[in-house]
């Protein structure tokens, strides 16, 4: 018997392996040989997806995490590692024997069926009973909100709805897991934030687990049970949405996951179990967690938003950080700042416009940025 027969055997195996994670990939390691060179697409890549869960590969084009979906899917064999899914081995196993299915960007809808036969078409290959296929069809299409639109034909419907189909085409063959590769990369920004929404809402309703590729970080963080951010074929952080925004592990993740601020300043002294930074000669950085210490130099993030600018100098136990308005931007929600500070660096402060706000500083004015200790979060320690 072959690996491949083997494997085939296991995945179709009627013991029942539901405590089993839906996904795992151990040291998974992906090659290629580009102009006599070996190139790592993917290196060592080691985590668990759990049963039901809507997990998300995130990272900037070329981090390797499309690549990554490809050896789950078993449309790439991993150079090195190990891939299961619900508990057993399908390293080196088709993908057409892997009991999971892939939405892919392009959709590849059949432009000569209508809507009813394309999310028809899987099961009739597979020969399922007629009135089944009624069921099950009809189930998916209330699913996914086309109901009364079975007649349609993908020309016919706009990019949403084509979406709709092929995520629908995908699910009515009850995989246990789906894979998603930027599926909603094709729609216009409107749509697109209205189709996460949906797309959340479809999964928590079919109950099966998602695995979706994207490089846009709102997304992530709207539908993400947890992210892995991916960066040049490793994981660098795998955490829950707000664990990754509030807390990131790395400067690439802080700086990749929305608008971040890094300040580097030395420990001057560690009191009740919170760090004073230097940070220039009159600007101070309080650091309540993973303070430090004394003498260490210390990089710091802060997150825009957590920001408040004021002419006059803070009071109380808050940073405190001395600079020069050099922009300012209005975004209809809020303001954006533009600070430079005494050494070069500049910060980023969003201040939301609330109904009797005013703008607190101009373009040139001296100012104080002030923010909480638990907003001070150091990296890389």
């Amino acid at each position: 018997m072959t690996q491949t027969q083997a494997g085939a055997e296991a995945v179709a195996a009627t013991c029942d392996s539901s405590s089993a994670p839906a996904i795992e990939l151990d040291g998974v390691v992906k090659e290629y040989l580009a102009h006599g060179e070996v190139v790592q697409a993917v290196k060592g890549v080691t985590l668990t997806i759990a049963e039901g869960e809507f997990f998300s590969l995130l990272g900037p084009s070329g981090c390797g995490k499309t690549t990554t979906m490809r050896v789950i899917a078993g449309f790439e064999d991993p150079s090195r590692g190990t891939v299961r899914l619900h508990g057993h081995d399908v390293t080196g196993v088709p993908p057409n024997k892997r009991d999971v299915n892939m939405v892919f960007q392009s959709y590849a809808l059949f432009p000569h069926m209508n809507v009813w036969e394309n999310v028809a078409f899987g099961l009739k290959r597979r020969k399922v009973d007629r009135a089944e296929i009624r069921r099950r069809v009809g189930e998916m299409l209330e699913i996914v909100d086309l109901a009364g639109r079975e007649k349609r034909r993908p020309r016919e419907m706009s990019g949403g709805q084509q979406q709709r189909v092929a995520l629908a085409r995908a699910l009515v063959n009850n995989p246990r897991a789906l894979l998603l590769d930027e599926p909603l990369g094709a729609l216009d920004l409107k749509l697109r934030q209205a189709m996460q929404i949906e797309l959340k809402r479809i999964q928590r309703e079919v109950g099966i687990t998602f695995v979706y590729v994207t490089h846009d970080q709102s997304e992530a963080l709207t539908m993400s049970d947890r992210i892995a951010v991916m960066n040049d074929g490793l994981v660098e952080q795998l955490a829950s949405p707000r664990e990754i925004y509030e807390r990131p592990a790395t400067a690439f993740v802080a700086g990749f996951i929305g608008t971040s601020n890094l300040l580097k300043g030395v420990v001057d002294r560690v009191a009740s179990g919170c760090a004073v930074l230097r940070v220039g000669q009159e600007s101070r950085v309080l650091v309540a967690e993973s303070p430090g210490r004394e003498g260490e130099l210390l990089t710091i993030t802060v997150r825009p938003e957590k920001i408040t600018i004021s002419a006059e100098e803070p009071e109380g136990e808050v940073s405190a950080v001395r600079g020069t308005v050099r922009e300012v931007v209005y975004l209809g929600l809020y303001n954006s700042y533009t600070v430079a500070l005494a050494d070069g660096a500049e910060v980023t402060v969003f201040q939301q416009n609330a109904l009797d706000s005013t703008s607190t500083a101009e373009r040139g004015d001296a100012v104080w940025l002030s923010w909480q200790p638990r907003h001070s979060y150091a990296i890389g320690r």
